[in-house]
């Protein structure tokens, strides 16, 4: 549900306007990374997001954007099923969109190699944030209505970035494709053997 409009709807939707018209001018190239804007009616837009590089394709994720207000105030991004348009729930969420927090140093690599491991492990964090399971999940970074109206973010102010294009459509679908689309690279298949009983036909 939207928030009540207090600017002027015209000047809300000539700017919604404007960053659907910028999305749509790279359409087909966009649609080769696997992001199709399939729903844009002010102040909504919904971008479907599929996995790119796996076979068989594979839808990962809506993301529905509200620009209520825009750009007096940021937009809301929320991570919705594909085809209900229903919000996720931390509990349900494809993807936590995993940021690595850290780059391996030149002596971290050394000791992993000489320990014959091929790969450094390194501390991620997700981009999405919840406190809960049954918690609907926001996207966590500056730019986005829920950021900045969550009370740890009560020091970064959305007029510190209204004018450096934070709250663009493309820039916050690029964010998510890279932490999201662009990680998954194929499917993985795990097997969970069982153990039943052979029932067979009692004696006579």
């Amino acid at each position: 549900m939207s928030e009540p409009q207090f600017v002027d709807p015209a000047v809300s939707r000539r700017k919604f306007d404007r960053e659907v018209a910028e999305f749509r001018s790279q359409a087909d190239e966009y649609g080769r990374r696997g992001w199709f804007l399939t729903d844009a009616e002010f102040p909504h837009a919904l971008v479907i997001l599929a996995t790119a590089k796996t076979q068989p394709i594979s839808i990962l994720t809506g993301v529905r954007f509200d620009y209520t207000n825009y750009d007096a105030a940021p937009p809301s991004v929320r991570l919705v099923h594909p085809l209900t348009r229903e919000a996720y729930k931390w509990s349900e969420v494809p993807t936590q969109l995993p940021r690595r927090t850290e780059t391996p140093d030149a002596e971290r690599v050394a000791q992993a190699l000489a320990q014959g491991v091929s790969q450094v492990q390194l501390a991620a964090q997700p981009l999405l944030q919840a406190h809960g399971e049954g918690d609907i999940p926001f996207l966590c970074i500056a730019g986005v209505r829920e950021y900045h109206d969550h009370p740890a973010h009560s020091g970064d102010h959305w007029e510190l970035h209204r004018t450096s294009g934070a709250g663009r459509l493309v820039r916050l679908v690029q964010i998510i494709s890279k932490y999201g689309l662009e990680t998954i690279h194929g499917f993985e298949v795990q097997i969970v053997p069982q153990i039943r009983f052979r029932i067979g036909v009692p004696p006579e």
